[in-house]
């Protein structure tokens, strides 16, 4: 077969309508092989001819979409020095737009024989490795553009390709877990109706089902085990093989677009699915592993670990960042997504061993023409010293917000704790962004994610039941900051019932209603359970899929969540732009936000530090909202009083008086989701009963 010389220029794979272009990076290698498979598996080796820049190419004519093919790199063995080259290794292209297949997983995937690891394993892998594949890069994207929706207006919500779709009854058979299923025009009425401006999916870069897992009868669910960062997850395809899998999730984004809603990407740049020393060589680690992996200074035979995954990829190196920053780049400008969101972050900070805000990462994407313009989420951790870095990183970014998280969920349990703390929180957590320039939207509020319990299990659960995962219960976190109610797990106690309901609203308003971006698990306007389980990430099963036939006992509460997300889209005052100052304004000179008591009186330092005393009320002022609207003119809006009490008792609430607003009417009672009762009224310093574990908006007449 003859090879032509091609160009060192794009990596990967390039079908140019005669042909398909090679290049692969390895400054390791003395020699590289690219290897093409038949249907029947029939292997054809074709050294690449040339090496440029450190990049090793050529170009076969007539090559083209859905042709397999793999590499061999042929170089030094000596993992004392961090260099593991093994030409019986098949490996995929890192920058593979598609990849087929998965693993069978065999000795004759790993670098070392497992009787004797110091031992080079020379068995071909081949027979057992995924395929990467030739793409077709054409596309009709019509009139897609990007949508652009403005960090305050929008709402997120968490969603995994399978587990929305699996079992969806208003879904074909066909389709139900894939990118189509989730385009389904079933799926995106739902988005619709629940008032979501932003689908976050869960990894859908190519990830690996890990051995161990496979072994125990389950898989890698979550998909935090990349090993494409380029290539669509071929299991979340209808389409099949031979990259149709391309195609399908443009699709997806197109019609997602068209519904307008954006799409989200949660990455996992932190680390591969190689692991550590005794892991399988796939990739990275025989095509160039010094340069894509972190090693150990003292000994690089072992990989630097801050994920907790056995490896780091390598950010101090020119390759791993342009691996990252070309497949950012691809998923924007080829796949149309609105923004990613980073798996462990901090990992990607860390050039040294301490996390850096000023690290080379971020300043190629905050100099980068197309990333710098999309969404950017960072989970502001990883598992290394000094990991925690909520509220530490630049400005461009937004943040996964735990401790709003943690103050949410401790506050309506009634865990004894700072209302200073809450209230920050509740009003964009200004004590985290504000000093350096960032506004409310810089925090991405949730409750409840895909790691831990779900809401329902929020209310219902004192303790982690993770038996199903066969790690006798020791996996995942202990320390939940739940709360059954009473009884642990499922109950007929009506009443306990009835408080666990009201408590999903409580959280629910809460998250709705304050300021900064909210994020919605999938599912939980469902009620969705995982029956205790808070570490699914192996269960892809019905114990992790939506069961939409329950959901219909629901939909009190998809109806409730339905209302919020409308009144925060129809009132400015709940996505403000700018942090409130307490500076007086309107025509009765009253602050733009108020803290008062029960009695309607203003808060005094004693009140904030009182940690029994844990009902408030906060006054929102709509005429004291800063910013203007598209045409200049100023933002004027209704004013607020929103009704806490976390307590287990109804307390009686005294409105403030006459100069804060003349009467007000009930918007929101998570004792009465629907308002089915009566829509109470209440003039200005009169009395309103709030019932125990309640949360009560009022809105000015």
């Amino acid at each position: 077969m003859k090879i032509w010389p091609g160009n060192p220029y794009p990596l990967g794979a390039t079908y140019d309508g005669g042909g398909t272009n090679f290049a692969l990076f390895s400054e390791v290698a003395d020699r590289v092989e690219l290897c093409l498979f038949d249907d029947d598996g029939t292997e054809t080796r074709v050294d690449l001819p040339e090496r440029e820049a450190l990049v090793w190419h050529g170009y076969l004519p007539r090559v083209v979409p859905g042709q397999r093919y793999g590499y061999r790199v042929h170089g030094p063995y000596d993992p004392s020095q961090g260099l593991r080259s093994n030409p019986s290794k098949l490996l995929l292209d890192p920058y593979a737009k598609a990849i087929e297949g998965h693993n069978e997983w065999s000795n004759a995937l790993f670098s070392y024989h497992f009787g004797d690891p110091s031992q080079l394993n020379d068995q071909d892998s081949a027979p057992f490795a995924m395929r990467s594949v030739v793409v077709n890069p054409w596309f009709d994207w019509g009139n897609d553009r990007p949508l652009r929706i403005p960090w305050h207006q929008t709402v997120i919500y968490e969603a995994h390709v399978k587990g929305m779709t699996a079992r969806n009854p208003k879904i074909p058979d066909d389709v139900r877990g894939t990118y189509s299923g989730l385009a389904h025009p079933a799926m995106i009425m739902h988005f619709k109706e629940l008032g979501v401006t932003a689908v976050e999916l869960m990894p859908v870069h190519q990830f690996v089902h890990d051995s161990g897992l496979i072994e125990r009868g389950l898989t890698n669910y979550w998909g935090y085990n990349t090993i494409g960062f380029f290539a669509p997850h071929n299991d979340y395809s209808s389409f099949g093989g031979r990259g149709g899998q391309v195609q399908e999730f443009k699709a997806m984004v197109k019609a997602l677009h068209a519904a307008g809603i954006e799409v989200i990407l949660d990455v996992v740049y932190n680390h591969t699915a190689e692991g550590n020393h005794m892991g399988p060589t796939l990739s990275f680690r025989g095509i160039d592993n010094p340069a894509y992996y972190r090693l150990v200074d003292d000994d690089k035979q072992f990989y630097y670990d801050t994920t907790g995954t056995g490896n780091s990829l390598n950010v101090r190196h020119h390759e791993s960042l342009r691996l990252i920053m070309d497949s950012l780049r691809y998923w924007v400008t080829e796949m149309h997504v609105d923004g990613f969101r980073f798996d462990l972050a901090s990992a990607l900070a860390r050039e040294f061993h301490e996390v850096d805000r000023l690290a080379a990462f971020f300043d190629l994407v905050n100099q980068d023409p197309v990333v710098s313009q999309v969404k950017l989420i960072a989970e502001p951790w990883d598992v290394g010293d000094g990991g925690y870095q909520v509220g530490g990183f630049p400005p461009l970014w937004t943040e996964w917000n735990g401790k709003y998280r943690d103050s949410v969920r401790d506050f309506w349990r009634g865990e004894p704790s700072s209302l200073g703390e809450f209230a920050s929180r509740f009003t964009g957590s200004s004590d985290l962004y504000e000093i350096d320039g960032r506004r409310p939207i810089a925090s991405i509020n949730f409750v409840t994610a895909h790691d831990g319990f779900t809401l329902n299990d929020l209310v219902s659960y004192n303790e982690k039941h993770n038996d199903a995962n066969g790690e006798e219960n020791r996996d995942g976190e202990s320390h939940n900051r739940s709360w059954n109610g009473g009884v642990e797990g499922p109950t007929e106690d009506l009443e306990i019932l009835k408080l666990r309901e009201r408590q999903k609203r409580n959280f629910l308003a809460t998250l709705l209603l304050s300021q900064g971006v909210p994020m919605v698990a999938h599912g939980d306007e469902l009620s969705r359970t995982q029956q205790g389980n808070n570490n699914v990430y192996a269960q892809d099963s019905e114990l992790s899929w939506i069961d939409w036939e329950d959901a219909r006992h629901h939909d009190v509460l998809t109806l409730f969540t339905q209302r919020l997300t409308k009144l925060r889209a129809d009132h400015p005052i709940f996505r403000r732009r700018r942090f409130f100052t307490g500076d007086p304004a309107g025509d009765n000179k009253i602050p733009d936000i108020a803290w008062l008591r029960r009695d309607g009186e203003p808060m005094t330092s004693e009140d904030w530090n009182e940690q029994s005393g844990m009902t408030m009320t906060v006054f929102l002022n709509g005429e004291g909202i800063p910013e203007q609207d598209a045409l200049g003119e100023p933002i004027v809006d209704s004013s607020f009083l929103v009704l806490f009490n976390p307590l287990g008792d109804p307390v009686a609430f005294t409105v403030p008086p006459r100069s804060y607003g003349r009467g007000w009417e009930t918007v929101v009672d998570t004792a009465d989701p629907l308002l089915a009762n009566r829509k109470r009224t209440v003039r200005a310093g009169g009395n309103i009963e709030v019932g125990g574990h309640t949360m009560v908006v009022l809105k000015n007449r």
